[in-house]
């Protein structure tokens, strides 16, 4: 097991179809204890019930909210004296275009993609820092690095973009320490973030644009999730990995 006795907190992880739900099962899978959070106590605690092994945490937290990241490490930290990874998964997408965006989009599009990220980071480098090891793994999108493209709009591309930056200096700071921090771009996944935007046509326009002729899967990312949380990714940080098929080929 790639992480045994290892402890995981995992941002936005109640959705059953979602990418942080997907990391949390397979980390549970490979020996980690692993606390859920979300804007819902109640969705989080449904979704700890169905990891396999025990010892897992629950939590609300609105990743925007300083002293929510905060309580959720605090959490953490007394249950199992010590947070070895962080997975920042809480995000969200807006198709707008343009000159359609208009201020309270633009800062919600900021606000949980980076300065959730942000904060989530702060609060667990404190403990990852007397521990000399950590690792830390944001998620990213394909659109920071093509410009758009499949759903998001030219803000939620900046914001995306924001976390590559972040992740990058944050691996440079944190290195000293001991602490790994990397991301992951996915391309389009088949989760429900997508919505009613997701028509037959648009569908079928994704796939044509995929070299391997599909949609990639949560389980997919999820286990590139679990390569840099574990020994296996140890000489690993500052990097970003892409998940998409060869859609996007750089």
């Amino acid at each position: 097991m790639l992480l045994k006795d290892r402890t995981v907190l995992i941002t936005g992880a109640a959705s059953p179809r979602g990418l942080g739900l997907a990391c949390a099962r397979l980390f549970a899978e490979h020996g980690a204890q692993v606390q859920i959070s979300d804007l819902s106590a109640e969705a989080a605690a449904a979704a700890v019930a169905t990891l396999p092994g025990t010892g897992h945490l629950s939590a609300r937290c609105d990743v925007t909210q300083r002293a929510d990241c905060d309580a959720i490490a605090a959490q953490a930290i007394a249950a199992w004296g010590r947070i070895d990874v962080l997975v920042n998964i809480a995000g969200i997408t807006s198709p707008q275009r343009l000159l359609e965006v208009d201020d309270a989009t633009y800062e919600r599009i900021f606000d949980i993609n980076m300065r959730g990220t942000l904060y989530m980071t702060q609060a667990v480098v404190p403990q990852m820092r007397k521990q000399q090891r950590g690792a830390i793994v944001n998620l990213s999108s394909v659109s920071a690095q093509r410009g758009g493209g499949v759903f998001g709009g030219s803000h939620y591309s900046a914001a995306k973009a924001a976390v590559l930056g972040y992740t990058k200096a944050a691996a440079r700071e944190l290195g000293p320490d001991n602490i790994r921090v990397n991301a992951i771009c996915p391309s389009y996944i088949d989760t429900d973030i997508a919505g009613s935007l997701m028509t037959p046509e648009r569908m079928q326009q994704i796939i044509a644009s995929v070299p391997m002729g599909r949609v990639g899967h949560a389980h997919e990312v999820a286990g590139c999730a679990l390569f840099l949380a574990c020994d296996l990714s140890s000489y690993v940080t500052g990097s970003e990995i892409d998940i998409n098929g060869g859609s996007h080929i750089h």
